[in-house]
């Protein structure tokens, strides 16, 4: 007999917690090299790009985390209904994948070109604000209705996910926000050298970060758990 459906979406979803967080490890070790004064600017480079190259899969994972959610509340609705329909039939989950895959493609374009191109820029950034508002919006019915949406199972655990996820999506602006000045100051580096003041900026851009990456480190494994035990669900 072949494996159930429901079955390798749970496994995507548990491979997409697994590179979003090993890969943000490996863009918080590499920047530790791109910091390091001691270092030639060609090694901090290389330094960046391998940071730069590491960060493309959380980025990923963070999109794709969205539809591949949206399918397994598919696959298992409990009842839960949107103005008098299923909450997510089929052609809905297939424009969720259509949106997210067209947020996939500006997260990514906009990676590649490093910003080149303001309006991939924006329109990744308008996406992220939109999502994030209307989110927090879900996240709070669930958490606060009796029977949010129809579901009978106490679904708060998963209003607490959705949550978790919108405060993962909300330090990710705030880390492209904290990074706005690393950009012009590396390049200073690489064509005049190493100053105190760069190396000031530098620093700051980078470790300004640290309390976002801790916090989508803590969102993600805490929405794993959250996915996991399903704590207070009656099934």
């Amino acid at each position: 007999m072949g494996a159930h459906p429901h079955g390798w979406w749970i496994l995507l979803h548990v491979v997409l917690f697994v590179f979003w967080l090993g890969g943000d490890l490996g863009v918080f070790y590499s920047s530790r090299y791109v910091l390091r004064p001691d270092l030639t600017p060609a090694a901090r480079s290389a330094a960046l790009q391998i940071m730069s190259g590491l960060d493309l899969g959380p980025k990923i994972c963070l999109v794709l985390f969205l539809p591949s959610g949206v399918t397994l509340m598919a696959l298992e609705p409990h009842g839960a209904e949107l103005f008098g329909m299923p909450a997510f039939a089929a052609w809905q989950v297939v424009l969720v994948w259509a949106f997210a895959l067209a947020w996939l493609a500006a997260t990514v374009a906009d990676h590649r070109t490093h910003g080149r191109f303001p309006w991939v820029r924006r329109a990744d950034w308008t996406i992220r604000i939109g999502l994030a508002a209307a989110l927090c919006a879900t996240a709070a019915y669930t958490l606060l209705a009796d029977e949010p949406f129809g579901v009978t199972t106490n679904p708060r655990w998963l209003g607490a996910k959705v949550a978790l996820y919108t405060l993962a999506l909300l330090c990710g602006l705030g880390i492209r926000r904290t990074l706005r000045p690393f950009g012009p100051a590396f390049g200073t580096l690489m064509g005049g050298g190493s100053t105190p003041e760069v190396e000031r900026i530098l620093k700051r851009s980078v470790d300004g970060c640290l309390p976002y990456v801790f916090g989508i480190w803590a969102s993600v494994l805490a929405a794993a758990a959250l996915g996991i035990l399903k704590p207070g669900a009656h099934l």
